[in-house]
């Protein structure tokens, strides 16, 4: 992907007086619309929108966060919400590029953009964070492709915030839980993985066997399927590659494939490996709604019936996914 061209954004953003526009929290501006493909998401502490083009393979989303309290000066604010909410969910590896703080109707601005690795490809995160009269105010994008420029551009030119004169001082701090992370305590964002193993009578006898499923869920409300099904007795290897985006509504966890496929692996010298990748194919896309808990540590989904993305079930009617150091993670072609 192209460098993203931050520095238009960047001098972009005028921040006047409260105006009769689509509003959240201090916030107030003119959304992208669903005409032109974007939807909407809303929660109580923020609201998205986001834009995917399946056959390109490039999606972006914008999410706008309430505010919360200041760390008393624009760089802290900028450091504080860079570190949660880009550094944690997405683990950028270099220092943002950022611009130096301006400021417009009472409000600093400081925006920073960095580079991340999503599903094996680069994508960029734009935060711009501005602050007054004890208040936080933060904007989030992330994207894969610079085809939105255009519009991430006029969105920012729209943006309009509350007169820090009519904002109350008193110190309040409101939950900052990421696009896709529930509301309840039960925190899914993060790689979960589940197995079943045939192994050999004393290591002489029977054919070794397992198969694997392994979800990742980040915290921009996208995920990550991955199922292997190896055996010692087959000359192929079987490989589920699966993504979309996932809803969460209290304790239900919606998931919504956007792409499936599985694949057929060669084995070099008959082992445990990825030679040729021999035949692809698309699978159906499985929209599943699961009742979803962490019952010791382990997520557990609930569901009326076993579906072909998870397998059999682990327990009654349920699959449990244990969390990263119980199980061992597929590992991709090429990794």
């Amino acid at each position: 992907m192209k460098k993203l061209s931050v520095l238009i954004i960047f001098n972009s953003l005028t921040l006047v007086l409260f105006a009769q526009r689509e509003t959240f929290d201090l916030t107030t501006y003119t959304a992208p619309t669903q005409k032109a493909g974007w939807t909407k998401e809303a929660k109580d502490n923020f609201v998205t929108y986001t834009i995917t083009d399946n056959k390109k393979k490039t999606w972006c989303r914008i999410a706008i966060f309430k505010s919360t309290t200041s760390k008393g000066n624009i760089e802290r604010d900028f450091e504080s919400e860079w570190q949660l909410l880009v550094y944690s969910p997405y683990k950028t590896n270099e220092a943002p590029q950022t611009n130096k703080a301006q400021e417009s109707g009472g409000w600093k601005i400081k925006t920073g953009a960095g580079k991340f690795i999503f599903n094996a490809a680069d994508a960029t995160a734009l935060l711009t964070c501005m602050s007054s009269n004890n208040r936080c105010v933060s904007i989030l994008t992330i994207t894969n492709t610079e085809d939105y420029n255009v519009q991430i551009q006029s969105f920012f030119e729209s943006v309009k915030l509350l007169n820090p004169q009519n904002l109350s001082t008193k110190p309040t701090e409101n939950p900052r839980p990421q696009p896709g992370e529930s509301n309840n305590t039960t925190v899914i964002v993060g790689s979960w993985g589940k197995s079943n193993t045939i192994g050999q009578l004393y290591n002489r006898f029977g054919n070794y066997s397992y198969n694997k499923q392994q979800y990742i869920f980040n915290a921009n409300g996208t995920y990550r399927f991955t199922g292997k099904n190896y055996s010692e007795q087959y000359d192929e290897t079987l490989l589920i590659k699966e993504n979309g985006t996932y809803t969460i509504n209290g304790n239900s966890l919606t998931i919504s494939p956007q792409n499936s496929v599985i694949e057929a692996w060669t084995k070099k010298n008959g082992a445990d490996n990825w030679n040729k990748l021999k035949t692809s194919q698309k699978r159906a896309l499985e929209k599943t709604t699961y009742q979803f808990s962490v019952v010791e540590k382990n997520l557990v989904l609930q569901t009326t019936k076993e579906t072909e993305r998870d397998g059999r079930f682990s327990n009654g009617n349920s699959y449990s996914y244990g969390p990263p150091g119980t199980f061992t993670a597929i590992k991709l072609p090429g990794e």
